[in-house]
């Protein structure tokens, strides 16, 4: 190689290492936009099982919830924390498994036998809605409280 095409080759490389260093250094400066949702659940009944809880986008069926999490019901009341949420618009469904059966016991008309809840403004009076439970998040976060009650008495 001559001497300028050396000085050429050498100007291309520091061009693009430049250029490299430039889209390094935005996309570290650039926020992560993630937030924090931190849930509390109280109205737990004393006697065991789980109490499961999970954060829903779109919709509270199942598919819609795709982030959970449960812990021992242990106490009237449990806290749980949902990290690295994108902001949108979001609901919380929970409920005791008080036998541990993994899910919500119903009625043969559907009705839930053990205790729930949903964040926002349901009640207990017909199938839940999204919209009375959705909260819009934002960084850096939200609380939520979810009571936890039932549709029947317990047996």
């Amino acid at each position: 190689m001559s001497a300028a095409t050396d000085r050429r080759y050498l100007r291309r490389l520091a061009g693009r290492a430049t250029v490299a260093s430039a889209v390094w250094l935005c996309a570290a400066t650039v926020p992560a936009w993630a937030a924090v949702v931190q849930v509390e659940v109280d109205g737990i009944e004393p006697g065991g099982g789980q109490v499961r809880v999970a954060l829903c986008q779109g919709g509270l069926s199942e598919s819609s919830c795709l982030r959970g999490d449960d812990a021992p019901a242990t106490a009237d009341r449990a806290r749980f924390t949902f990290r690295d949420v994108p902001p949108g618009t979001y609901a919380v469904a929970a409920y005791q498994d008080a036998n541990g059966n993994g899910r919500l016991d119903r009625t043969g008309l559907g009705l839930p036998l053990e205790p729930y809840g949903f964040s926002g403004t349901v009640g207990r009076r017909a199938r839940p809605d999204f919209a009375e439970a959705a909260f819009a998040l934002r960084e850096p976060g939200a609380a939520v409280r979810v009571r936890l009650g039932r549709a029947l008495p317990s047996r």
